[in-house]
């Protein structure tokens, strides 16, 4: 049940990071609580979705898309010449940072924890 959990908050979460890429300009407001649901979904999923034994592979991917969406999402000024979609894909990148940062981080420092307990 707890992974079920997980994986519908990943998925919720990776629809509302591409709805909020595109929309965030015109929301106002809802864009900010938005932002805070990212967030929260992304400490569910990093709680829930991730038993021990995938744990190295969430992260690794991890890694890959918050690199890339961290270098998509720097530079803005590029997408900005982008016509039509740059301020858009801009959008989209910030949203999945705001997603899987949380959720690696929780993954990340739950396989720390379980390298520090000892071996008993």
């Amino acid at each position: 049940m707890e992974k079920q959990i997980g994986n519908y908050s990943f998925i919720i979460g990776v629809i509302i990071a591409v709805v909020l890429g595109l929309a965030a300009p015109k929301l106002g407001t809802a864009a900010d609580w938005l932002w805070s649901l990212l967030v929260v979904l992304g400490l569910v999923v990093g709680f829930l979705n991730v038993p021990g034994k995938e744990t190295k592979e969430f992260l690794w991917v991890t890694v890959a898309l918050v690199v890339v969406a961290y270098a998509g999402s720097a530079q803005i000024d590029k997408w900005a010449n982008v016509q039509w979609i740059g301020q858009y894909l801009s959008g989209i990148f910030n949203s999945i940072l705001a997603l899987v940062i949380p959720a690696s981080v929780v993954v990340a420092l739950k396989d720390v924890w379980d390298m520090a307990k000892p071996n008993v």
